[in-house]
């Protein structure tokens, strides 16, 4: 009995396709399913999309945290010591963690929480400039890279010298 054989046809070979998401042609015929996304390996509890969101979720704590604190220095020094001294005792790695430690502290740091989790809320949906951060990381991403090569580049043409 004759194997059939699956080749890929992309015009990156060097990047690992993922069956659904690629045209294959198993010996005289093709079978094509349209999806231009490039497949990641190792994501399969969550979309690389899902981790950034998670981590963007805990910024945005760390930044209303900031805010906060901020304002209340202005205008409710005690809170704002209050604030000060629970961020000393407790990480802001896990946002919604710290929120909810804070919550469970007092009923005094029941309000700052509260507060936290409404300024986290509106700066996410009214102040944070989405269309910005694509603008960034996409350029970002493109400067490190030419760096990175012409880097290699230089080291290796002496190299060969």
């Amino acid at each position: 009995m004759e194997s059939s054989t699956l080749i890929p046809v992309s015009p990156f070979s060097f990047f690992l396709p993922k069956p659904h998401n690629r045209t294959w042609i198993r010996r005289n015929y093709s079978t094509t399913i349209q999806c231009n996304k490039m497949y990641v390996p190792g994501f399969g509890e969550a979309s690389p999309e899902a981790k950034a969101a998670n981590h963007l979720h805990d910024f945005f704590t760390y930044i209303a945290v900031r805010i906060v604190n901020a304002q209340l220095e202005s205008y409710n020094r005690e809170a704002h010591a209050e604030l000060t001294e629970f961020l000393d005792t407790h990480s802001l790695k896990d946002g919604d963690k710290f929120c909810a430690d804070l919550m469970r502290e007092s009923p005094r740091h029941k309000t700052l929480a509260l507060r936290i989790l409404e300024v986290r809320s509106a700066y996410c949906k009214n102040d944070f400039e989405w269309d910005n951060l694509k603008r960034l990381a996409s350029k970002m991403v493109d400067d490190h890279n030419t760096r990175l090569m012409r880097d290699y580049v230089l080291e290796t043409s002496h190299e060969e010298s």
